[in-house]
């Protein structure tokens, strides 16, 4: 019996494909990956699409891939790069693989929220130019994050385990969410439920944790941002889109907020010039998945995905 074919719109690790190439005849670049010309030449022979968050899924690739395509396994817990209701029209399964970036988007979350605090990558910056930076006792303060209370913005899986890195770290725990959590994962984080509003006045620090849907776009605009503390600090390791970032730009630029830690951008891989110039801002370029454990993991997954989808066995591990 003939395989069936996946195509792989990016170079991915080997070590995550290996059980996907066993059952399935695999195209993938050699390096780098295929232009959106090449894919639509190459999905009408393919049965599956494996694409990565960074490529557009749009029409005009889902309709390249005709009667054939049966599901597209996304690289990423988000799937706001894939039209999904053109999808669902043609009766395309979409999958994304949410567990293995829960952790180290986590992991990136909290380290990007102490950088912040510490001023660390400032000091880095400066220490590197000869004389630019000035020792002393009370020079290149930060600010402390034990007892100090953390607002999280999407009390997801990604959320909770922020949470749980803030709880073993002294800080106390306060949440917005789209629906309240049941009262046993509240205890479990000691956290508590707020308003919107309330977590944005009570925070001193709040972590952006949510998919970016028409709902939460531009969550974080300019009023938003207007009801934070001048001494809070935002960070964003969700999807850029969620904070107006022209808005946080000015908050940061006239100290209306003391700082914020971005690891996703608004219109990325471009991002908003001042924010180069600015010292109360820590930037990394879309990272928070970027360890060789999860890229392997990923892959993994999303082949995983594509096997059981094909099995018939009703155990994919994520339909969206």
């Amino acid at each position: 019996m003939q395989k069936k074919k996946v195509l792989i719109s990016y170079r991915l690790l080997d070590e995550g494909l290996e059980d996907l190439r066993e059952q399935f005849d695999v195209t993938m670049p050699e390096s780098g990956s295929f232009s959106k010309e090449e894919l639509i030449r190459l999905l009408p022979d393919h049965d599956a699409l494996l694409s990565i968050f960074t490529l557009g899924v749009d029409k005009e690739l889902i309709d390249a891939g005709g009667d054939r395509l049966k599901v597209i396994s996304n690289y990423a817990v988000g799937f706001n790069n894939i039209d999904i209701d053109y999808a669902r029209q043609k009766g395309i399964a979409v999958c994304n693989t949410p567990d293995p970036v829960i952790e180290p988007t986590a992991e990136l979350a909290y380290a990007l929220m102490g950088c912040a605090a510490r001023r660390l990558a400032e000091d880095d910056r400066k220490l590197r130019i000869p004389g630019l930076l000035k020792w002393g006792t009370f020079e290149n303060l930060g600010v402390g994050m034990f007892g100090k209370t953390l607002g999280v913005i999407g009390m997801g899986r990604i959320g909770q385990a922020i949470a749980r890195r803030a709880l073993a770290g002294g800080m106390k725990v306060v949440y917005f969410n789209r629906h309240r959590l049941d009262s046993e994962t509240e205890r479990k984080y000691e956290a508590t439920y707020l308003t919107k509003e309330d977590l944005l006045r009570q925070s001193d620090f709040i972590c952006v944790s949510t998919p970016l849907t028409k709902e939460t776009h531009h969550l974080i605009d300019a009023q938003a941002l207007s009801m934070m503390k001048p001494t809070a600090i935002i960070v964003n390791t969700a999807r850029g889109a969620v904070i107006d970032e022209l808005a946080l730009t000015d908050a940061l630029r006239n100290h209306r907020i003391k700082g914020a830690a971005l690891d996703v951008f608004e219109h990325e891989p471009v991002i908003t010039d001042a924010l180069y110039e600015l010292d109360n801002v820590v930037l990394s370029p879309h990272c928070g998945t970027g360890t060789i454990d999860a890229r392997i993991a990923m892959a993994r997954f999303a082949s995983q995905n594509i096997i059981n989808f094909f099995a018939g066995s009703g155990r994919v591990c994520r339909v969206v």
